[in-house]
């Protein structure tokens, strides 16, 4: 199995296309009217994140490692951190001493960058 997409509840569609876009640096795909506000991203793979603008959005906080979050690859870790500190976005390296970084997006959902 793999998975095909994650999707993240958000309050602000705008904020959080933002983020994802100038923080993490992905690249919006085509969606579908589904009928509500959302954006749709293509990660390597075939796999996407979306993003749905719906009632009840709203994470966690604190360090994102002991929450519900989604993992993804990197290829460089450090470039990653200078972007989110760029944009103020507070972020914790993992506490297992791998290259690895946690943050929150602009709803509170709780994402890990691991260096591969």
């Amino acid at each position: 199995m793999r998975i095909l997409h994650a999707s993240f509840l958000v309050s602000n569609l705008e904020a959080s296309h933002r983020f994802y876009t100038q923080a993490l640096g992905l690249d919006a795909v085509e969606r579908p009217d589904l009928g509500f506000p959302g954006v749709w991203y293509g990660l390597e793979g075939g796999q996407q994140i979306h993003l749905m603008q719906l009632p009840g959005a709203g994470g966690g906080s604190g360090h994102g490692g002991r929450d519900r979050h989604v993992a993804f690859s990197v290829e460089n870790i450090d470039a990653l951190v200078l972007r989110l500190e760029k944009m103020g976005v507070s972020h914790t390296a993992s506490r297992s001493g791998r290259r690895a970084v946690f943050c929150r997006d602009p709803d509170g959902n709780a994402l890990e960058f691991v260096q591969s």
